[in-house]
């Protein structure tokens, strides 16, 4: 690939999602977490539009209603529609198997978004992590592929700071006694 090609604007959009997703991913409270998705999705869109993948751009608008439904509600009824819509564009759209990586990564995160909270939404959330690194390396996604290999270090990071955040709370230091009375 021509290095003109680093700075396209297809990559540069990707660019632009790895930025969102780093910042999405590296969020413990889980609205910001769904606000930043949303811009990332927006930029992907963008993104995939422009290097010809139409199943990853139907993928990434879904993703992106997906995330802003789940900002008002939870219902698990929302969840299986948005499912149902990623199968349906994925029948009609998918023309080679690696084209439903993207559509499976979004049924995962619509499951985690809408069905789990906290450190389980985001070990789900890595589960599409690795099938949008499958995705990316595919279609040749320079942006779209270091952005989720990082997103999988940094939600890792970032579960493992809340189990860390968690236990300390379930395990308050006990105070330490000062017995100056012996002086």
């Amino acid at each position: 690939m021509p290095l003109s090609d680093w700075f396209s604007p297809a990559q540069c959009f990707g660019y632009v999602a790895f930025v969102l997703g780093v910042g999405c991913f590296l969020q413990t409270d889980d609205r910001r977490f769904k606000v930043f998705m949303a811009g990332e999705c927006v930029a992907y869109v963008v993104h995939f539009a422009l290097l010809g993948n139409p199943t990853a751009v139907a993928s990434s608008l879904i993703s992106l209603t997906r995330s802003l439904l789940s900002l008002r509600t939870r219902s698990p009824w929302v969840a299986v529609a948005v499912v149902a819509a990623n199968i349906g564009f994925g029948l009609a759209m998918a023309r080679a198997p690696s084209d439903w990586l993207p559509l499976m990564a979004s049924c995962l995160g619509t499951l985690a978004l809408f069905t789990l909270q906290g450190v389980p939404m985001r070990a789900l959330m890595l589960c599409g992590t690795g099938l949008w690194i499958a995705n990316n390396l595919i279609v040749g996604s320079i942006g779209g592929t270091a952005l989720e290999l990082v997103i999988a270090v940094v939600n890792g990071t970032t579960m493992v700071r809340m189990l860390r955040a968690g236990r300390a709370q379930a395990n308050p230091a006990r105070p330490v006694i000062n017995d100056s009375s012996s002086s």
